[in-house]
C-alpha cells in the first residue's frame, strides 16, 4: 500500500463522539421498544409555523417518531395566523377570558388562516429530499370532520358567537386512520349537526382527542421549558393532583401554564397515560423528552413516576447492573447472581418510570432486634438526586415494621455519608455475634450503628 492509499487519521474526539452516540442509542432502546404501537397526541400553536427552522425540525422529528412505529395525532393551532388575517382585513381581534370572540367576519378569517396553516403542515410532512432527515420518507397525512362542536354561547354577558367547544370526538374514525399507519392531522375547527362551523381552542381539542382515543401520551409544545418551582427550577415530573395544587397555590402563573397545565391534569385523570409540557424552541425536544431518562420538559402523570418497593425476582438483573461496578472496585462485597436470586426478598428497589435506579438490602438478626443494611447503591448518573436518602428512609421504615430497633452498616468508603445521616461509629463488639464471627479483617470495614426511633 502506498502512502496515498493509507487511510487518513481520524480527527481527535471521533472515537469519543462515536462512543457517546452508541451509549445514547443503547439507552434509548428500551423506550423505542416501549413506544412502538403507542398513540401520541401532540398539540402545538400556530407560532411553530412562524419559525421555519422550528417547523422543519418538528416535521423531521415527527417523521422519525412515525418511522419508529409511534401512532401520531397532530393537533395544530392558528392563533397568530388568524390575527394576521384579521389585520389584513382591518378587523380588530376580540377576546374575553383568553378566548377569541368569533363573529361572522372573524369566522371567515379563522377558516382562511386555519386552512393555510394546515396546508403548510401537510407540505412540511411531505418532505423527502435526499441528504435530509426525511430522505426516502413518505408520511400519509389524513384528517376529516372528527370534531362535533357546539357554541359556547353567552358567558358573563358576552356572546362568543362562532367560538365553540368540543361536544364529541369521532374517536373510531381517528383510530381507523391510525390503524392504517396514517398520521392524523386535526385542525381546531368543529362542525355542528346543523352544518355550522365553530372556532375551537387547540388546547381543548388536543385534550378531548387524547381522552377519546385513550392516547398513551398528550404532548404540548409551548413557550416555557415546563413547570417551574418557586426558585425557577424545572419540575421534571408532577402528578395530576400536584398540578392542581400548583395551579391553586400560584395566581401569578404565566398564561401558557394556566392554559396547558389544567388540560394535562384533566387528561391524566381521564385515562391518558401521561402528559408532557415541552419547550417549543428546544431543538429535538420531542426526542429528548421521549428517549432520554431525564427528559427536557415536565411530565404529568396520574400516579408518581418514582416508587420504592420490595424487590422481586425480575429485578435481579437490574440489581446486578447497579452493584457489579461497586463490587469490581471493592466498595461492596461480591455477591453472585445465584445468591441474589436466593436473597431477593431482602432487597428493596427505587424504580423511576419503569427503570430501577437503586437498591438496598436488609439482613435481620432477630435474636438481637438488629439488622444489617447492605448494598445501598444508586446508578452513577442519579447519585446527586437524593435517591440514596430515599432508599435509606424506606429501609429504616421497613426495619421498624419488622420490630428492628437498631441498624448497622459495614462500609469502607461511605463512612461520612452514613454519619451525616445519624449513624455512629462503633467497634466490632457492636455487631451481632454471628456477624462478628464472619467479619473480614482484610477489608477492615468501618462499623456504624443507628438506633431507630419507634414508629
Amino acid at each position: 500500500m502506498s502512502e496515498m492509499d493509507e487511510p487518513a487519521a481520524r480527527p481527535p474526539g471521533v472515537h469519543d463522539r462515536a462512543g457517546r452516540f452508541v451509549d445514547w442509542v443503547r439507552a434509548a432502546a428500551p423506550y423505542i421498544h416501549a413506544f412502538r404501537g403507542r398513540t401520541f397526541v401532540i398539540g402545538f400553536g400556530g407560532e411553530l409555523l412562524q419559525n421555519p427552522a422550528q417547523a422543519n425540525a418538528f416535521a423531521c422529528d415527527c417523521n422519525l417518531l412515525a418511522a419508529l412505529g409511534i401512532r401520531l395525532v397532530l393537533v395544530h393551532g392558528a392563533r397568530p395566523q388568524i390575527d394576521v388575517e384579521l389585520a389584513r382585513r382591518n378587523r380588530t381581534p376580540r377576546f374575553h377570558r383568553g378566548l377569541r370572540i368569533t363573529d361572522a367576519d372573524a369566522l371567515e378569517c379563522v377558516k382562511a388562516a386555519t386552512s393555510v396553516a394546515r396546508l403548510d403542515l401537510e407540505a412540511l410532512l411531505s418532505q423527502g429530499l435526499p441528504n435530509t432527515p426525511m430522505a426516502g420518507a413518505y408520511m400519509r397525512v389524513t384528517g376529516g370532520n372528527f370534531i362535533v362542536a357546539k357554541p359556547i354561547g353567552v358567558v358573563e354577558g358576552v356572546d362568543y358567537q362562532y367560538t365553540g367547544t368540543v361536544r364529541k370526538v369521532i374517536a373510531t374514525e381517528i383510530v381507523a386512520d391510525l390503524d392504517q399507519e396514517n398520521v392524523v392531522l386535526v385542525s381546531p375547527i368543529g362542525f355542528s349537526p346543523s352544518a355550522e362551523v365553530f372556532n375551537l381552542s387547540m388546547e381543548e381539542v388536543a385534550e378531548a382527542v387524547a381522552v377519546a382515543i385513550r392516547a398513551d401520551k398528550l404532548v404540548f409544545l409551548y413557550d416555557p421549558p415546563g413547570v417551574l418551582d418557586a426558585a425557577g427550577k424545572l419540575v421534571t415530573a408532577i402528578t395530576a393532583e400536584q398540578a392542581e395544587q400548583h395551579l391553586a397555590a400560584h395566581r401569578d402563573l404565566s398564561e401558557d401554564i394556566s392554559l396547558y397545565l389544567p388540560c394535562c391534569a384533566r387528561a391524566c385523570r381521564n385515562g391518558v397515560g401521561r402528559a408532557h409540557l415541552i419547550e417549543r424552541a428546544a431543538d429535538g425536544g420531542l426526542l429528548l423528552e421521549f428517549f432520554t431518562h431525564g427528559g427536557v420538559g415536565t411530565v404529568i402523570t396520574r400516579d408518581p413516576l418514582a416508587r420504592l418497593r420490595e424487590a422481586v425476582a425480575e429485578d435481579v438483573g437490574a440489581i446486578v447492573g447497579i452493584i457489579a461496578p461497586l463490587e469490581e472496585d471493592g466498595t461492596l462485597v461480591r455477591r453472585g447472581r445465584e445468591l441474589l436470586e436466593m436473597e431477593i426478598e431482602r432487597f428493596s428497589v427505587l424504580e423511576h418510570d419503569g427503570v430501577v435506579l437503586g437498591c438496598a438490602a436488609l439482613y435481620p438478626f432477630s435474636d438481637e432486634a438488629s439488622a444489617e443494611l447492605a448494598c445501598l447503591a444508586v446508578l452513577p448518573a442519579f447519585r446527586r438526586a437524593g435517591h440514596a436518602e430515599e432508599l435509606l428512609r424506606y429501609m429504616e421504615a421497613r426495619a421498624r415494621r419488622a420490630q428492628i430497633k437498631r441498624l448497622f452498616v459495614l462500609t469502607t468508603r461511605a463512612e461520612h455519608w452514613f454519619v451525616e445521616r445519624g449513624f455512629v461509629a462503633a467497634g466490632l463488639d457492636a455487631l451481632p455475634r454471628s456477624k462478628r464471627e464472619l467479619y473480614n479483617y482484610q477489608r477492615r470495614s468501618k462499623v456504624l450503628v443507628k438506633v431507630l426511633p419507634p414508629s
